[in-house]
């Protein structure tokens, strides 16, 4: 009964950060991009085109060409995305639809740019996290990626240049470029949303010491550490392999640690996108 409870209110929580995450978009969408004639990529960037050429309520268009999209590609994205896209999308759709009658707050194109870029980033960062998304180019992308040799990304980029293409013509090459810096600025922040300002390093160190350096990594930085059984290829000798994932901050301490125990250890340091569960309480590094 306290598992259906606890699963209940995580996906509650979770449906509340994604109408969140809706909202956020909206406003930084309708108060700071539209009303200066600045366009997202994808989906949304079609649907502001199309509505500005046809004066029908973007919130219609965001709705109406992201949908169909979605259902085609529900093969590929699964039962839970699809439901959270939907989702997200609808209140989405509302919600621009309700702001758009609102005066934009600011007339200065780069201040609309910048700060409209960083608060739909920061919407769309949202609903990513929670597994859900408000635009369906990715879904092209994914089935055109199975006829063609392009990547999806490559497919997404290519969208994307089409897309800032038509809004250069229709808007101007002015504006077509401050999209695509509001894009830049988007993108980047949902990076920040999605990996979060702390970020995580995985650290594999190879030593003859890893006792002594894992008790130093576990008391100075309060991190776990993980020993894996190894062996040269060169030499066949066996060796002792940590790994252990730590903050960027913490880096220069590792460093130090590590030197002093072992001048001559392999380390190898890799950005991390996200953790879950494991030792990850943070100690004061002495």
């Amino acid at each position: 009964m306290k598992k259906e409870k606890h699963s209940a209110l995580r996906i509650l929580y979770k449906f509340i950060l994604l109408f969140a995450g809706s909202a956020i978009a909206a406003v930084g969408l309708e108060i700071f991009l539209v009303p200066n004639n600045i366009i997202d990529g994808g989906i949304v960037g079609v649907s502001i085109i199309v509505s500005y050429l046809s004066a029908i309520p973007l919130g219609v268009f965001t709705f109406a060409l992201n949908v169909p999209f979605m259902l085609i590609g529900y093969n590929q994205i699964g039962k839970s995305f699809l439901i959270s896209s939907l989702f997200s999308i609808t209140f989405f759709s509302v919600f621009v639809t309700i702001l758009h009658p609102i005066p934009g707050l600011t007339n200065d194109i780069l201040l609309a740019t910048v700060f409209g870029g960083i608060i739909l980033g920061a919407g769309v960062g949202l609903i990513l996290r929670q597994g859900g998304s408000l635009d369906g180019t990715e879904i092209i992308a994914i089935i055109l990626n199975k006829n063609t040799e392009f990547s999806v990304g490559q497919i997404v980029m290519i969208i994307n240049i089409f897309i800032f293409s038509c809004a250069a013509l229709v808007l101007g090459w002015d504006r077509a470029l401050y999209s695509m810096l509001a894009y830049f600025v988007a993108h980047k922040v949902i990076d920040i949303v999605i990996q979060g300002f702390d970020e995580a390093k995985a650290v594999m160190i190879v030593s003859d010491y890893g006792e002594e350096i894992a008790d130093e990594i576990t008391t100075r930085l309060g991190r776990g550490v993980t020993f894996l059984d190894g062996r040269g290829g060169f030499s066949k000798d066996k060796k002792t392999i940590l790994y252990s994932v730590v903050t960027r901050l913490e880096i220069s301490k590792l460093r130090s640690i590590i030197n002093d125990k072992d001048e001559n250890a392999f380390v190898t340091i890799n950005d991390v996108s996200d953790v879950m569960g494991g030792r990850q309480k943070k100690r004061a590094i002495h």
